[in-house]
């Protein structure tokens, strides 16, 4: 017996294509967990007597991915029973179960106690259940009960790990810029000392043991590198440490993002009692655009922050001097080119969040290198 038992709506760019990243599998998988301890308790509740559920409660009853909804990011979940099992009946706890996580969520949506709905140790499975859901990502669940699909976002996945008093550390896919000043070959692990000074400690992974040894060699000449990791973090959202590292790589050493960093450490003042700090969200915005646009095989710049709270990206290029002062407030940029050879110049005012200004950008880079200036 097949039963169409639970088809969640994955939103966000990643999912536009109409496909399902492998990884997202993982938080699939982490949702069967969730469902069938919760369809465990749920018959507990209902059987006070019992101090524990039956030991065959789930044989036979399986959740199974059996399709995706066209139209729509739509994994298809079905539950499958084998006709000749004797629990059949179990499958009403897994139906409970669903119905009691759907409604875990909407009750977070809404300044509610999740914990109306499920026990402090269920909670804890949303650690893993959402941790690949990025910023405007969301999966959005649909009940009879509720009027709008309950919507578990990254923020709603706080909130409903911070309903758990049990829950002490909570984990998070992040980035991590640094260097590697600590390397243990004994017990496989690193240090790494961020931009900001902090230092965080984690695992080496036989995968990436070569490139972290490589850049605990290079600590003493400047090499930094950039971690994709799952972070361990407290209830205050500080990152204490790395639980896992998934990809590493070696940065360039005027790599923007980290340069960018960098002048996060800046405070009003910084220039002699004077000069204004560069805004946090804008640079943020400019990292983010940055890595978006500017293609990997042009010369990175050198940037350098300005008195007026402005940051002052800066090309050589052969006989050329580029430069863009961008106002992280408003995305704009002045742009100015000088060949020394020829005295040629080029000024633009550009506005950095258009497709036509990165179009300019990209070509006049372009022209120096290719001998077209």
């Amino acid at each position: 017996m097949t039963s169409n038992f639970l088809s969640p709506r994955l939103c966000g760019k990643r999912f536009d294509d109409h496909a399902i990243p492998l990884e997202f599998l993982q938080d699939l998988a982490v949702l069967e967990e969730m469902i069938v301890e919760v369809a465990k308790w749920k018959f507990l509740e209902e059987h006070s007597e019992r101090k524990r559920s039956p030991r065959r409660f789930t044989e036979g009853i399986e959740l199974k991915l059996v399709g995706i909804n066209e139209g729509s990011v739509m994994p298809v979940i079905a539950l499958v029973v084998t006709s000749n099992v004797l629990f059949h009946e179990n499958t009403e706890y897994f139906e409970k179960a669903r119905d009691s996580i759907i409604d875990a969520i909407a009750a977070v949506e809404k300044h509610e106690p999740a914990t109306d709905f499920l026990p402090e140790k269920a909670l804890s499975y949303f650690d893993r259940f959402g941790r690949n859901l990025r910023d405007e990502e969301a999966i959005e669940f649909t009940s009879s009960k509720h009027t709008q699909p309950a919507r578990l976002t990254k923020d709603t996945r706080r909130k409903l790990l911070l309903s758990s008093t049990k829950v002490k550390e909570l984990t998070e896919e992040t980035l991590v810029r640094g260097a590697i000043h600590e390397a243990d070959q004994q017990k496989m692990t690193f240090q790494i000392q961020r931009i900001d000074g902090k230092k965080l400690r984690g695992p080496i992974p036989m995968q990436h043991f070569d490139t972290i040894l490589e850049a605990f060699q290079g600590y003493k000449d400047g090499v930094k590198v950039l971690l994709h990791a799952i972070g361990k973090f407290d209830r205050s959202s500080n990152l204490q440490s790395l639980e896992s590292i998934e990809h590493i790589s070696i940065l360039d050493p005027i790599d923007v993002s980290a340069r960018l960093e960098e002048l996060r450490l800046l405070k009003d003042g910084w220039l002699d009692g004077k000069g204004i700090a560069p805004d946090n969200s804008g640079l943020d915005w400019l990292s983010n655009i940055f890595e978006e646009k500017y293609p990997d095989h042009l010369p990175l710049p050198l940037i350098f922050p300005t008195a007026e709270g402005c940051v002052l990206v800066e090309w050589s290029i052969n006989d050329n001097e580029i430069s863009i002062e961008i106002d992280l407030s408003n995305h704009t940029g002045n742009w100015h080119s000088l060949n020394l050879t020829s005295d040629k110049e080029v000024s633009a005012e550009l506005g950095l969040d258009t497709k036509d200004a990165w179009e300019f950008i990209i070509t006049e880079i372009s022209k120096p290198i290719e001998g077209t200036s």
